[in-house]
């Protein structure tokens, strides 16, 4: 624990968060992340965390040392696709019992866990999860590991990130952690070039990413790493011989980026590939760094040309959608980097942003919210569900894009609601995800179901079924009845045609 302890201090005292260097000393080493209340839904624990990072890694076996509930409530919870392995997505755990913990089996049930996975399922590595359970009593998964990989020849890594040390976040930063001291140097790339580049922070979710890697293939540049959205153990592995790395998102993975910096000299720089703007402007920071770092020069102007050329193809066919969404009110209530991306890209048709979360966005994050939204008061840390949905039942808004567990808000108040986190369907990211995305907005908008749900309830008052004001058959007539009365005669009508039947 006394190494978690001073592993959980350094991640705190990150000196790439321009918020972080702004605190005294004190303060800095207190983190950003806030403490859990014990028994409340906090939105992710840092076990939790660390799977989301990590569990995309598809080649690779992710072993829970647990009682079967954590692997359960973890498994799966990202839309992250894959073209290769689906190992990643078999569930494995040490499914501890009390009878394991009181008699401390916990260690050996752990060693013939990563026994019986290398001899059934041979994968490139395995990654170990320490959770409450086993940190409380004390099991040592790093001597575990290490004894394990030794036996069986292949990687065995730690992941010492238990939930009760802090929230998802943290949880994110000690994946990245993990990596660093475990994987990523541990193996030489014999095709190593001048055009290699890292992404992180990208999870591939709906398989967007594979939006944008063709994009990237054009201008001749390889995708060393991507981590971890359909990521492969050995890339991760040979990860420091890349030449440029871009950051999607800063909150999950800026540790690593940074220090992939100071000790292999990978410059970095946080972008975003949602929105036609954005999409251009990572491609071109990309290609900068690759000149910078000894790439052929003429790249920058192959990246030119072809953001050029996509650029008109997604605004020609973004045209059509112009007519019909010019002018229509956004209520986005998400974080991160889609605070700012997602609503740079939605003003570039025309819509509105009439609010816009920063709950989960860097400093850097907020400034450029600031300079793209005309009001600052648009742009709220948090907002209650009441206020949601005043908002929404108020018509100030035509449309929320949010995550799943806000859906309900939006729907109660009969208004479209679009997922844009990770459970969502369809991808967004890159140019055709730009138009995917408006194409989604549309339908939802325009769907005419709205219309159906917010006409006036068939019932006065007294409960009483209004009658059809056009008339209507026997059926019909039954409906103007008492409820209950009506139902009765619904059934038995509906009973006496099945009997004809």
């Amino acid at each position: 624990m006394s190494a978690l302890k001073a592993k959980i201090e350094d991640v705190f005292n990150e000196p790439g968060c321009d918020k972080n260097r702004g605190k005294d000393d004190k303060a800095r080493k207190k983190g950003c992340s806030k403490p859990l209340t014990p028994g409340a839904a906090a939105g992710g624990c840092a076990f939790d965390g660390a799977k989301i990072v990590l569990q995309p890694v598809t080649d690779v076996a992710h072993l829970i040392h647990a009682p079967l509930a954590c692997e359960g409530n973890s498994w799966d919870n990202r839309g992250a696709a894959s073209s290769g392995s689906s190992l990643w997505r078999t569930s494995f755990t040490t499914d501890l019992t009390e009878l394991d913990i009181v008699m401390g089996q916990g260690e050996r049930k752990l060693f013939r866990a990563i026994r019986e996975i290398a001899e059934t399922f041979s994968p490139p590595a395995i990654f170990v999860y320490s959770t409450c359970v086993t940190a409380l009593i004390g099991d040592d998964i790093e001597t575990v590991c290490r004894r394990a990989s030794e036996k069986f020849g292949l990687p065995v890594v730690p992941v010492n990130a238990p939930g009760f040390v802090g929230s998802k976040n943290l949880g994110n930063k000690l994946a990245g952690e993990a990596l660093l001291d475990h994987v990523i140097g541990t193996e030489e790339p014999d095709d190593a070039t001048e055009m290699d580049v890292n992404i992180l922070g990208e999870f591939n979710l709906s398989g967007e990413f594979w939006m944008v890697k063709p994009l990237l293939e054009r201008l001749g540049m390889r995708i060393r790493a991507c981590i971890p959205g359909d990521a492969r153990y050995h890339d991760i592995a040979t990860a420091h011989r890349a030449r440029a790395t871009m950051m999607v998102c800063s909150t999950a993975l800026i540790n690593l980026a940074r220090k992939m910096e100071e000790r292999f000299g990978i410059p970095y720089f946080e972008g975003s590939f949602y929105g036609i703007s954005d999409t251009s402007e990572a491609l071109r920071q990309l290609a900068s760094l690759l000149v910078r770092g000894g790439a052929d020069p003429a790249l920058a102007e192959r990246t030119e040309r072809l953001i050029a050329e996509e650029e008109a193809i997604a605004w020609a066919r973004l045209e059509a959608f112009r007519p019909r969404l010019a002018g229509k009110r956004v209520l986005l209530n998400t974080g991160g980097v889609k605070s700012w991306s997602v609503v740079h890209a939605l003003q570039e048709i025309g819509m509105e942003i009439v609010g816009t979360s920063v709950k989960k966005s860097t400093p850097e994050d907020k400034e450029r919210i600031k300079q793209l939204l005309k009001e600052e008061n648009h742009a709220f840390e948090s907002m209650a569900p009441r206020d949601l949905y005043a908002m929404l039942a108020e018509h100030k808004a035509d449309i929320m894009l949010s995550g799943g567990r806000t859906q309900f808000i939006a729907l109660k108040a009969k208004m479209p609601w679009l997922d844009i986190n990770q459970e969502r369907h369809h991808p967004y990211a890159g140019y055709d995800g730009m138009v995917e995305l408006v194409h989604q907005i549309d339908v939802a908008i325009h769907n005419p179901v709205w219309e159906t749900v917010r006409l006036a309830s068939p019932w006065d008052e007294a409960g009483n079924l209004v009658p059809s004001p056009a008339g209507g058959n026997g059926r019909e007539e039954a409906m103007s009845a008492t409820p209950v009365r009506a139902f009765r005669k619904f059934v038995n009508s509906v009973t006496d045609e099945m009997g004809e039947c």
